[in-house]
């Protein structure tokens, strides 16, 4: 199921590219959204969105792997700039393979992380690859979600007005709300 079948505003149906998305995305529509590898193998869905409340911006998303209808689940608290939505096919993409994700530090759902701590921070974003966020940052990718913007959806012309003399856009780098 895509972000466009779990869209009960109407936000994403416009056939003449006006609304908000996908630059400004609901939270609720993204939840339990498909996550796939660049070897297109489906690596699972997304269970939960986690915001940082301190700097208003997306920390991580909760990524369910591994189970069968539910049942022996692994989460995995995925920092929000490793995700890319792939908009042309209504899907988020991890650069990462099957077998890394499998040795990825996880959790179950009756035991979650301090997900706010500094150590865990640390560790989510050495695995995967990533910067912390850091309140205020602006990153110069061009990328709607995750870092770079290959053939995703982007928009360079894009101008964060909080920051209009930095030019360039406004990427999921810094995971803004």
């Amino acid at each position: 199921m895509s972000y466009l079948d779990r869209d009960t505003y109407g936000i994403y149906r416009s056939d003449d590219a006006t609304g908000p998305g996908p630059r400004l995305m609901g939270a609720d529509t993204l939840i339990g959204e498909d996550v796939y590898n660049r070897q297109d193998e489906d690596l699972g869905d997304i269970k939960e969105i986690m915001l940082d409340m301190r700097s208003g911006q997306v920390a991580y998303a909760v990524l369910s792997f591994g189970g069968w209808l539910g049942m022996g689940d692994k989460l995995f608290a995925v920092p929000w700039q490793a995700l890319q939505l792939d908009t042309e096919n209504k899907r988020f993409l991890l650069d990462v393979s099957k077998d890394h994700l499998k040795n990825a530090p996880g959790f179950d759902q009756d035991n979650w992380p301090d997900m706010a701590s500094t150590e865990f921070n640390t560790q989510m974003h050495s695995f995967y690859g990533t910067q912390q966020n850091v309140a205020g940052g602006v990153t110069s990718t061009g990328s709607v979600m995750g870092s770079g913007s290959s053939s995703l959806q982007s928009d360079p012309g894009y101008v964060d007005p909080t920051y209009p003399n930095r030019g360039g856009s406004m990427g999921s780098g810094g995971g803004n709300i």
